[in-house]
């Protein structure tokens, strides 16, 4: 059993009286040290499942079959002053888990502690038509060519 607190050669988040009298606060960033995290810096974790709609670019439904599991994004996009490159501190944003069915994605997101959101389509009416529609006589817009 190591006590974490006394591990030589690494610095641990809190005071350091070597510093001087008064000592000098200071935090960890190293991911080993993450019990010292309070809860005022953790974040709950919130994600959103929805079905994906069809694309506007093709008529097929393809992709449209299985859920899809997706963390909302929880810190601003930040921009590389030189070349203008854009990243994130938060890669939670890169996941996307896809799921056969509804009931896998709930249960993975309760097995994960994870908050969730669902988002359910809105199903579109489909009105047939035929090319012949176009010159009928009942038309209500007028045939313009």
């Amino acid at each position: 059993y190591c006590n974490s607190t006394h591990i030589r050669g690494v610095a641990q988040p809190g005071s350091a009286s070597g510093l001087g009298p008064e000592g000098r606060e200071f935090e960890s960033l190293r991911p080993d040290h993450f019990f010292y995290l309070s809860s005022a810096n953790l974040t709950i974790m919130k994600a959103k499942i929805y079905k994906p709609s069809k694309t506007s670019m093709q008529s097929g439904l393809g992709k449209t079959k299985k859920w899809v599991f997706e963390f909302y994004k929880e810190k601003n996009k930040i921009e590389e002053p030189l070349m203008g490159w854009t990243g994130s501190v938060d890669t939670r944003e890169q996941v996307k888990l896809l799921f056969d069915n509804l009931d896998d994605a709930i249960e993975y997101a309760k097995q994960n502690s994870i908050s969730y959101e669902l988002v359910m389509n809105k199903n579109k009416k489909y009105i047939s038509k035929t090319y012949s529609d176009n010159f009928r006589f009942d038309r209500k817009d007028k045939w313009t060519h």
